[in-house]
């Protein structure tokens, strides 16, 4: 009698779990929070354009979209953590080409595959850098810069988010075709970057407009030239380097990921309502002010981009003779 009593126990503690279980499921998605990890420190402008995408998402979601800071090895750190996250959809991550494409040439071991980690969301935002000067420094044109470099060989120094970020390449580049040395300081994040190029530390930086367009209004930057092939829209007053250094091009851009495995259903979810996000008028002016390029991919769309920009930036880091161990 007492091992039947037992056994009815049982089967009636697993009918209530399944029921448990079959409800959650059953639930909408997203029934909880959204955590959106950004791979660097607070204050760049992959941060403020994150918070401002998840303000949006949590007033049409209904429930609140986090973003969560893991600075660190390029963000090696973040794309880890998101990639090792449950695949239900609430751990996304919001990364630039440093984590999804500059990486995997750059750390000879890597702890994530951006292709075979991550399930593609959405290629969000697009934005060139802008090379910010000190104003303590003589040049105040890209020809003039070059021919400064040229004469002062190992004197100018560049801050950068980091060894393999977007800024740090947009370096390598310029050196390669103006052939000029800059001496390349590595720091861990954009804003520490910043702190120090305004504190006259370093020289020179490759920072987006909406982290340190600010302080040019203030006269505490000089801007010299926009990386993108030709003139953003939004600073038609500001040349692009390409001007007077031909074939430079190179751009940032923003993805949104899931870890791998994530229900289809939910990816299309999240894609369709980031695209509602992007499709308000404030937000879209607020990011069109900054010299940011809405996008709003498909989520297969942005998983062709991905794997078209591994060999691009690929072959920018082996070209360099960039390793990071």
């Amino acid at each position: 009698m007492r091992m039947r009593n037992a056994s009815l126990c049982l089967l009636t503690c697993t009918a209530v779990l399944a029921t448990i279980s079959a409800f959650a499921l059953a639930q909408p998605y997203p029934a909880k929070s959204i955590r959106l990890v950004v791979p660097y420190p607070p204050g760049a402008g992959t941060d403020l354009h994150a918070r401002a995408l998840a303000q949006k998402l949590t007033e049409n979601l209904g429930q609140t979209v986090i973003v969560d800071n893991r600075g660190g090895a390029n963000g090696t750190l973040a794309m880890e953590f998101v990639a090792k996250s449950a695949p239900d959809g609430y751990t996304l991550v919001y990364a630039l080409p440093a984590q999804y494409a500059v990486n995997p040439a750059l750390y000879p071991k890597l702890p994530y595959d951006p292709i075979k980690d991550f399930e593609p969301v959405m290629l969000v935002v697009r934005t060139p850098l802008v090379l910010f000067a000190h104003p303590s420094l003589p040049a105040k044109s890209i020809g003039a810069l070059i021919t400064q470099a040229k004469i002062k060989r190992d004197n100018l120094v560049l801050a950068s988010a980091g060894s393999g970020s977007a800024g740090h390449l947009c370096l390598e580049l310029f050196k390669n075709l103006s052939g000029t040395q800059i001496l390349h300081v590595p720091y861990k994040g954009a804003a520490p970057s910043m702190i120090d190029l305004i504190a006259g530390q370093a020289q020179l930086s490759f920072l987006a407009w909406s982290t340190a367009g600010q302080f040019v209004k203030t006269g505490k930057l000089r801007a010299l030239g926009v990386t993108s092939a030709k003139r953003a829209a939004a600073l038609s007053d500001l040349p692009a380097i390409a001007e007077t250094l031909a074939g430079y091009d190179i751009a940032n851009w923003y993805g949104l990921a899931a870890p791998k495995n994530v229900q289809k259903q939910i990816v299309t979810r999240i894609n369709a309502e980031v695209l509602r996000a992007l499709s308000a008028p404030d937000l879209r002016q607020a990011f069109e002010k900054e010299a940011i390029d809405v996008i709003g991919s498909s989520p297969e769309a942005f998983g062709d981009y991905l794997k078209s920009e591994l060999v691009k930036w690929g072959g920018l880091v082996r070209s360099s003779g960039l390793k990071v161990e």
